[in-house]
């Protein structure tokens, strides 16, 4: 009897029960450019909802490019992960093309906002070379969708604190991969900005990229201290 009465009182919880919505217009500055964008200060790790707000990584990322915009200058970038899109929108004040992805649906959401609130009126509403796509990493179907529709392959490649879970890493590789095929060998890089919070992880970046036949190196310059944790840019090719 003890133990049905324990049973009942199991409640299951969905997706909805940790949805925040509480979205704040907060302002970033990144050398002489400012960025304002929708984006919680917190968020759920239940349902893979940390895209609804700005990691560490994000900003070491963005102090990266706004100081090296030279490398953005008349090219065309899909990012993975974009969670709220500040990597992909400051991208898109030096080049025109930038597709930014998620495979969230509620991430999403909030990124097509944020894509709106850098609309220019000539645009008719359109944030002229900003795009949003769904794209989960390993999915061969959405990865073979975004490769046919961008027929042309991309100069960059970009990911901004996105490693977190162990068994999403070889599904971004993977992906990464298979964009960098498009290309083929020296022509298109993939911008990695990683935080350390793991050794194993740290291994299992590296073991990764070796695996699915990259190159990585780290960037000269950008190792640094982000949110109490290290952070550096490695530029990953296909070997």
């Amino acid at each position: 009897m003890e133990r049905e009465e324990e049973e009942e009182d199991i409640v299951c919880l969905d997706a909805s029960f940790f949805m925040n919505n509480d979205y704040q217009l907060t302002t970033f500055a990144f050398g002489s450019h400012e960025i304002e964008l929708l984006c919680l200060q917190s968020a759920s790790t239940d349902f893979d909802l940390t895209g609804q707000l700005v990691w560490p990584g994000a900003l070491l990322m963005n102090n990266y490019l706004s100081k090296h915009a030279h490398l953005l200058q008349g090219c065309s970038i899909i990012e993975l992960g974009s969670g709220v899109g500040i990597t992909g929108i400051l991208c898109s004040k030096f080049c025109h093309n930038v597709v930014l992805t998620d495979h969230n649906e509620e991430v999403l959401k909030i990124l097509k906002q944020n894509i709106q609130l850098h609309a220019s009126p000539e645009s008719f509403g359109n944030s002229a070379g900003l795009v949003a796509e769904k794209l989960e990493w390993g999915n061969s179907d959405q990865i073979t969708q975004v490769i046919d529709k961008y027929s042309g392959g991309f100069d960059l490649i970009l990911g901004a604190d996105i490693c977190f879970q162990q068994s999403s890493v070889p599904l971004l590789f993977e992906t990464a991969e298979r964009l960098l095929q498009v290309r083929g060998r020296g022509k298109c890089k993939f911008i990695l900005a990683y935080v350390s919070r793991a050794k194993i992880m740290d291994a299992l970046i590296l073991d990764e990229a070796s695996r699915h036949g990259m190159q990585m190196t780290e960037v000269a310059g950008t190792r640094s201290v982000v949110g109490n944790l290290q952070g550096v840019i490695y530029e990953i090719t296909l070997k």
